[in-house]
């Protein structure tokens, strides 16, 4: 979100969310049968959303030339996963505030935990629950691309307050978490972006090569 906002954009904010929980809607119905087709029609949704929308991120003097870069697809990336129920709160505060790249503090609290195998170790990341704004389940990380080809504050994964749901079964437990959707914070375009980053635990100390990067 922006530190401030006119009234008149105030409907091209709600049609920028509009179109992203569409956006997102279409890739779960796909991705149940073809994940890549998902993955390209967000990439391609994503980019003319950046180029051409009054709320993009993207500067208004660098929209036209905006071209989003990816890794290529890995399918070994896309997990469903079980929550694992998140570790007492210490001192009997259930709520904290995550890194912020504005003035504004955001009140989150643990939601679970994701465990992600791979060829390094298990990849154990923290999940939020946003308690103002709208609400919804909130997975940031950073891992070792970031200053370099990613932005150096980390990458999101999950906001569902915004739109970013890749799915999962809420009677089994789990969520779909497809770090080929990782994407960057607005605040990675436009420093007049707030936006709420990941903390220091859910820093993962490997590069994770998929989803979007800024060069």
């Amino acid at each position: 979100m922006t530190d401030s906002i006119d009234a008149g954009d105030r409907l091209w904010l709600a049609d920028w969310r509009r179109r992203v929980a569409e956006l997102y809607a279409d890739v779960r119905a796909t991705a149940a049968s073809d994940p890549e087709a998902a993955w390209n029609a967000w990439r391609a949704e994503r980019e003319a959303l950046y180029r051409d929308h009054p709320q993009s991120p993207v500067p208004a003097a660098e929209r036209e030339s905006f071209r989003a870069r990816h890794w290529p697809y890995d399918p070994g990336l896309r997990f469903l996963v079980g929550v694992e129920a998140p570790p007492p709160a210490g001192g009997g505060a259930p709520g904290l505030a995550l890194p912020n790249s504005g003035a504004e503090a955001l009140a989150f609290r643990r939601a679970g935990v994701v465990t992600l195998p791979s060829a390094a170790g298990p990849m154990r990341l923290a999940m939020y629950w946003m308690e103002g704004y709208a609400g919804g389940l909130f997975l940031p990380f950073r891992d070792e691309t970031n200053g370099g080809a990613t932005y150096g504050a980390g990458r999101y994964v999950l906001d569902t307050a915004k739109g970013a749901d890749l799915g999962g079964d809420p009677a089994a437990g789990t969520l779909v978490v497809d770090l080929n959707f990782a994407f960057h914070p607005s605040c990675a375009f436009d420093p007049r972006w707030a936006c709420p980053l990941a903390p220091p635990e859910n820093r993962l100390d490997l590069p994770v090569e998929a989803g979007e990067r800024l060069r």
